[in-house]
């Protein structure tokens, strides 16, 4: 109970007395109780906590996984780019070939020519097979081996009396030529033109 007294009509003299007082102190299971709740709302907050963790994480993989898959997406289209403009440069430089292939096939005439004059036109197609091997080109002569309508394409038979020749590559009209791709397989460009033997049983 508080007492004024009246020592100072301008001051009030505040006097506190044990009178109406009661002090509660909480027994046991309170004090249990309040841990409890507080150790449940701890437990709550830290379950939400690693649900969101959980999620976060889930969300961060994800997005590195389609990360990573657009970025190997992107590093293959490069290549099959890279690979296609190849092609078509060859493309361009074939028909050059094909012109070496048919100065240089008939050996008679070309030993007949000034030595000097051949022997730079060698190396001008020393240098073209260079591009090509650079490149990962390479020429198809398939002279002597068993026709192969994948790489090949028979412009025409001739008779032969050797059944070991029959459906085999006698001569070569125009080289083909094939392109070793990044993955390691082969891409075929252009198939050699061939001619093929028929061997027929009399």
């Amino acid at each position: 109970m508080v007492k004024k007294t009246n020592k100072d009509i301008h001051q009030d003299d505040v006097e506190i007395t044990n009178e109406d007082t009661e002090i509660h102190e909480p027994d046991v299971e309170e004090i249990e109780e309040q841990n409890n709740s507080f150790n449940n709302t701890l437990r709550d907050k830290l379950k939400t906590s690693e649900a969101e963790k959980r999620a976060i994480l889930e969300e961060s993989q994800r997005t590195k996984a389609d990360f990573l898959n657009a970025r190997k997406r992107l590093e293959d289209d490069r290549k099959r780019d890279r690979e296609r403009n190849t092609i078509e440069h060859i493309e361009e430089l074939i028909p050059l070939c094909d012109s070496f292939q048919v100065a240089m096939s008939n050996k008679e005439v070309w030993e007949k020519a000034d030595a000097n004059w051949r022997k730079g036109i060698e190396g001008i197609h020393s240098q073209l097979q260079n591009i090509l091997s650079n490149h990962n080109v390479k020429s198809i002569d398939p002279t002597g081996l068993l026709f192969d309508p994948h790489k090949h394409e028979a412009l025409s038979t001739i008779p032969v009396t050797d059944k070991s020749k029959h459906e085999h590559v006698i001569s070569v009209v125009q080289m083909g030529y094939e392109l070793k791709k990044a993955d390691g397989g082969m891409e075929l460009i252009r198939p050699a033109r061939v001619v093929i033997g028929d061997f027929t049983d009399q």
